[in-house]
């Protein structure tokens, strides 16, 4: 006889391991642009006179922007929506 169990318990355990987690959606049809990290970024509305903002990370809707002015450690943290390529 083996020492596996049947297989009903075996799918029965794998189902109540699983977890689901829900990410706030954003308006039905919103598409989001890509921004890599390196890449370029001016926000919605931004003067021209402002230089873009390098990316620096981008995650759950936000995104991590800084000048290169600014130095490597000053960074603001955007709304993903806010942003655009440059």
């Amino acid at each position: 006889m083996s020492d596996n169990p049947p297989a009903s318990n075996h799918k029965q355990r794998f189902r109540t391991k699983k977890h689901l987690h829900l990410v706030p959606s954003l308006e039905a049809g919103t598409v989001l642009e890509l921004l890599p990290p390196g890449s370029f970024a001016k926000l919605r509305n931004q003067p021209n006179d402002l230089p873009p903002f390098q990316v620096i990370n981008c995650k759950g809707g936000r995104c991590w922007v800084r000048q290169q002015a600014w130095g490597r450690y000053v960074h603001w943290e955007v709304e993903h929506h806010r942003l655009k390529s440059a």
